[in-house]
């Protein structure tokens, strides 16, 4: 038996092999919105793939609103339209993985709003969760030990407090790639890891007092460091 091993960018290929397949697929059949498309065994046997990256594929346009599936009946074609369809598979296509300076980006924009809201929405049981995660961040960085994840365990528990799902999801998302680099690319020292405590502090506290733009504030000054990483300068002003 021979066990296939692909890497990333390969098994990235074969997706995006399976996508442009079933694009076309679409195409020549005049499938439409509601429309039922073949087994993912009908789809493996058709394209030459397995049937486990026929389901990844799948799993890939449903994130994305193009596929529905639905438990004993099949997967089904969202109803979005053709020409808005073709273009989503089109921008699908040309994805390219996020490199860590785009994903640091995202997290400072996402966050500068998700402060502003955790200070204003905040409840009880938010200021809770967030004493316990910069509780833990104090912690791992006194006993000179790895804080990263407390890190952003107290990051996720801001947007969490800022009421809003889609935020808080988008955080969840780009979170596992920025603790998976952060190491590698040394954006941070341990004197900035002890400067953290005291940011963190800051933070909470103006999320506490339901100040959203000391809070908005206190993460520009957070997030200096990255700032500098991503665009090369001293300059926070167009941290909006």
């Amino acid at each position: 038996m021979k066990l296939e091993i692909l890497t990333k960018s390969e098994n990235k290929d074969v997706q995006n092999e399976i996508i442009a397949n079933i694009k076309e697929l679409i195409s020549y059949k005049n499938l439409e919105p509601g429309d039922k498309l073949p087994s993912e065994r009908m789809l493996s046997e058709k394209f030459g793939v397995s049937r486990s990256n026929i389901r990844e594929a799948i799993q890939k346009l449903e994130y994305y609103g193009i596929l529905i599936s639905k438990p004993q009946s099949g997967t089904f074609i969202a109803d979005i339209g053709t020409v808005a369809m073709d273009g989503m598979l089109e921008d699908i296509l040309r994805l390219e993985e996020p490199d860590f300076k785009s994903l640091v980006e995202t997290r400072i924009l996402l966050e500068l709003k998700t402060v502003r809201l955790a200070a204003l929405r905040r409840t009880d049981e938010d200021l809770k969760q967030l004493q316990i995660a910069l509780e833990a961040y104090a912690k791992k960085v006194q006993n000179k030990e790895d804080a990263v994840q407390e890190d952003l365990l107290f990051h996720l528990a801001i947007a969490r407090a800022s009421g809003n799902s889609t935020l808080n999801t988008f955080m969840l998302i780009i979170t596992p790639e920025i603790i998976n680099n952060f190491e590698k690319y040394h954006v941070c020292d341990t004197n900035q890891s002890y400067i953290g405590i005291q940011e963190h502090t800051e933070i909470y506290e103006a999320i506490r007092d339901q100040n959203p733009q000391l809070a908005k504030e206190k993460m520009k000054i957070h997030f200096k460091i990255l700032y500098q990483y991503c665009y090369h300068t001293n300059e926070n002003k167009n941290l909006e």
